[in-house]
């Protein structure tokens, strides 16, 4: 799945261009649906950085082998982002945990 392809998932699911962040916490990751989105004036970035982006987001989902995790999610879910409220979708690694994730001293 490219980072066009996730905005195309996301238009179809919520009719908005939200922003993709990733965040670890407590061990575990997490690709997080956030709730500015593109169409809002207040939105720093234009649609090619968008993009590119969620391209760069992509890259780190397809890394994890985790793309049908995120994308089964996203068409599964009843949440919706909102103002203070993001959709957090956990990313399971597996095995291949340890190769991303260090532990914090």
């Amino acid at each position: 799945m490219t980072g066009q392809e996730l905005h195309q998932l996301l238009l179809e699911k919520w009719g908005r261009s939200y922003d993709i962040q990733l965040r670890r916490t407590q061990g575990k990751i997490f690709v997080q649906v956030m709730w500015r989105y593109l169409e809002q004036s207040s939105f720093p970035m234009t649609e090619m950085e968008y993009i590119g982006h969620l391209e760069a987001v992509m890259t780190y989902v397809r890394g994890w082998d985790a793309v049908q995790q995120v994308c089964i999610y996203i068409e599964q879910t009843r949440q919706r982002p909102r103002l203070g409220k993001v959709v957090s979708i956990p990313v399971e690694l597996g095995g291949r945990q340890s190769e991303w994730l260090l532990e914090e001293y």
